[in-house]
């Protein structure tokens, strides 16, 4: 027990350093924990031998996953169903060419210019096709754009660009199985009696009974979760799903959304990003680098040329086209979730699996500090973008760092 506390003591002050950083550079704190965790991971390493930082200790990564679901379920309950019904080819045509686009062309990239074997090059392409919803959404947050429409656009395309992931590496290295269809249909179930039940609990014991509600919520999550990981899929997909459902609801309740988003970004999300850094070796990297690199432009091209000239048929700003496309050129979660799946399965090395976690993390990184240095859409906030839609709370705090909005990250 001495030692879980004292891994999570360390954990938790880089996380602290992350956010003042964070603060100060006025950069997403989701991007600072990353890069906070690859320089903590190899400072540790070196110093104080492989493991010692305790990355792969279960309970952390336990934590780490808890993370990455309710932040992706957070993301589905901002998505209103009336929202999406008016953007629905938007969000279904951006999503898929944001998936086809570096799928294709990555595989391609990864077959001729690196040498890797087909089998290879097509899990490259799975997972350098994604975009990542956890730092898109930790942005939208943080920015006030996930009360816009423009925001809820962007976190619906993610949403398509990651099922054609999800499906492509079904699809391509899963057969399907029995485990399958067992997991689609008690999903179904379960996800279509979800608002019925949610709102039944809610009204018999809602604020009479100590958050009920939250745990409910929870025990589905990590119900769905446990059946996705036994069938070969992953935890975050149903809970994205079960997140659209429950939208309406959590639209109706306010303070409940905050109160969840601060349990999830003040105590798990630090474990995911800052691991997810701390995963990524630098001597491999430095050793390659050519190799990181043309992953990396791989990627992060690819999706820059498929998308900037869709996005412009629904954005004719050119921040707004460039913003979106940039975040659209993000990957990390389904990225990493690839990859691993690629190395426990024999499909790639451990080496090319550390080329292809370093760009994945690199690909949330880059493109997101470039938009929201350079092409972030101020006059987006101060709009009306989804009607009878008001946007308080926007003033900058001391230092000049962006308004939040209404239930930003630093609202606690």
């Amino acid at each position: 027990m001495e030692d879980a506390f004292r891994i999570a003591a360390v954990w938790l002050a880089l996380a602290v350093a992350a956010s003042i950083l964070a603060y100060h550079l006025r950069i997403s704190m989701a991007l600072v924990e990353i890069c906070v965790g690859v320089a903590a991971g190899f400072a540790v390493e070196r110093f104080f031998g492989a493991g010692a930082l305790g990355a792969d200790v279960d309970w952390l990564r336990f934590l780490a996953a808890t993370g990455a679901v309710l932040l992706t379920f957070l993301a589905g309950a901002e998505l209103e169903p009336a929202v999406l019904r008016t953007k629905w080819k938007e969000v279904t045509v951006v999503g898929l060419v944001g998936f086809l686009a570096p799928f294709l062309g990555c595989a391609a990239a990864v077959r001729y210019l690196l040498g890797w074997d087909p089998r290879a090059s097509w899990l490259a392409g799975v997972a350098l096709s994604t975009t990542s919803m956890a730092v898109v959404y930790a942005v939208m947050l943080e920015t006030g754009f996930n009360k816009t429409g423009f925001g809820k656009g962007i976190l619906g395309a993610c949403f398509i660009n990651d099922l054609g992931t999800v499906l492509a590496l079904g699809l391509i290295f899963a057969p399907f199985t029995f485990k399958t269809l067992v997991f689609l249909v008690v999903s179904t179930a379960v996800i279509a009696a979800l608002p019925f039940l949610t709102n039944l609990l809610t009204r018999k014991y809602g604020y009479r009974t100590a958050a009920i509600r939250t745990k409910w919520v929870l025990l589905v999550l990590f119900g769905l979760g446990a059946l996705a990981l036994w069938s070969g899929s992953e935890a975050v997909l149903p809970a994205y799903i079960a997140g659209m459902v429950l939208a309406g609801a959590a639209a109706q309740d306010e303070h409940w959304v905050r109160r969840l988003r601060t349990l999830t970004i003040g105590l798990l999300t630090p474990f995911y990003f800052l691991r997810a850094g701390s995963l990524v070796s630098l001597p491999t990297i430095v050793s390659g680098l050519w190799i990181f690199v043309v992953l990396l432009a791989a990627k992060v091209a690819s999706k820059i040329f498929g998308l900037y000239p869709v996005v412009g048929i629904f954005r004719a700003e050119r921040k707004e086209r460039w913003y979106y496309t940039l975040l659209m050129s993000t990957g990390l979660t389904f990225g990493t979730i690839s990859a691993l799946y690629g190395l426990s399965n024999g499909i790639v090395s451990r080496g090319q699996y550390s080329f292809l976690v370093a760009a994945v993390i690199a690909s949330a990184v880059i493109p997101t500090m470039i938009a929201n240095f350079w092409f972030l859409p101020h006059h987006l906030l101060r709009e009306r973008v989804v009607p009878d839609e008001e946007l308080p709370g926007l003033e900058s705090p001391p230092g000049g760092a962006p308004g939040n909005g209404k239930g930003g990250l630093n609202e606690e």
